[in-house]
């Protein structure tokens, strides 16, 4: 590859040895496929990132650790980067470890292995699991600050949480569902990725709560286990519509909503209300189509420049700022929606 970089820097972004990227680089041979697609990936982050390159500023090395579909992390990454100059004079650079599903134990190697090299900081979407509230410890014992984003962690001693108050973000869903359904007997499709996501089973609660209180008629019918991927969601939906004639709205905590549209298409029911999370590129297409009505987001480049923040001030960089409120739940429909949407959503 082509590129101005030294292989000091490469090894660096990539989280591996100057001998190994040497190798790569020179197709000495000897090298796993998946660690040549590691340095190649280095050398594109950085090109992405060069502008944040500036000689006397203070730079931070974080690491980004995600477990979500691609579509949701490809958007955070944008997020990330579009915010990268609002923080000069410090400059931020950016590891990224995405996976849209795996074993647990996979995702603790991933945390292992940063605290052995050493970082900065690390924001991180995982699972609310003992052997990830355990990994965030030896982080934190380290001296990496851990914050958490979208999802949270509250019995490990990560730093700080960044996102919404996702409970209150399932009592909105309720209160809209119940608005355009009316008096209509209609029963209600959840649809959560895995239960073990602490900001989904939030969702949960606080829409199986205010649904209770004031739509008691209603039977929630519960789809789960898809890790919000439209390829193992379609079949899951399929199944419960033909159990439940009755279903005749969605409420999406955890993604995979082309396959839950397709489902009821499939099938020539109809959907009346549609509530997602996240206006990602599927999101962002189904609602200008009409085939969701309204999505539930919120700035994802407020929540990256703040969890940044939160990292620069556990090394003493920024003053405390105390800790973050919850981002602003933003109802989003096909009628208040810019034409243009910056990295991270609208800003409404």
């Amino acid at each position: 590859m082509r590129h101005p970089y030294p292989i000091r820097e490469i090894a660096r972004q990539a989280g591996l040895s100057e001998a190994t990227v040497d190798r790569v680089l020179n197709d000495r041979g000897g090298v796993r496929e998946s660690t040549v697609m590691e340095v190649h990936q280095a050398v594109r982050d950085l090109e992405r990132q060069r502008t944040q390159v500036r000689i006397g500023g203070r730079t931070f090395m974080i690491d980004m650790v995600m477990q979500a579909p691609e579509r949701f992390s490809s958007a955070v990454r944008a997020a990330l980067e579009a915010e990268l100059p609002a923080l000069r004079p410090a400059v931020v650079r950016a590891r990224f470890h995405f996976r849209e599903t795996g074993r647990v134990c996979e995702l603790v190697a991933t945390l292992d292995r940063i605290g052995e090299r050493g970082s900065q900081g690390v924001v991180l979407k995982a699972p609310d699991v003992p052997e990830v509230v355990a990994a965030v410890g030896r982080l934190t014992a380290a001296g990496i600050p851990v914050v958490t984003l979208v999802t949270d962690l509250p019995g490990s001693a990560r730093r700080a949480y960044v996102g919404i108050d996702n409970r209150a973000a399932g009592t909105t869903a309720a209160y809209l569902v119940g608005q355009w359904l009316g008096e209509r007997p209609e029963n209600v499709l959840t649809t959560i990725s895995r239960g073990f996501f602490r900001g989904e089973e939030e969702r949960e609660m606080g829409f199986r709560s205010a649904m209770r209180t004031t739509q008691p008629h209603r039977t929630l019918v519960e789809v789960t286990d898809s890790d919000g991927l439209d390829a193992t969601q379609r079949e899951l939906v399929l199944a419960a519509l033909e159990r439940d004639p009755a279903i005749n709205a969605v409420y999406s905590m955890g993604g995979g909503n082309a396959a839950t549209v397709d489902a009821f298409e499939d099938l020539g029911r109809e959907c009346a209300v549609f509530i997602a999370h996240d206006l990602d590129q599927d999101n962002t297409r189904l609602l200008r189509e009409g085939r969701l009505s309204a999505v539930l987001h919120h700035d994802l480049r407020q929540d990256m420049r703040r969890a940044c923040q939160i990292i620069m001030r556990a090394h003493g960089a920024l003053p405390d700022g105390g800790p973050p409120l919850p981002s602003a739940i933003q109802v989003v429909t096909p009628y208040n929606m810019p034409h243009t949407m910056p990295p991270g959503g609208p800003v409404i």
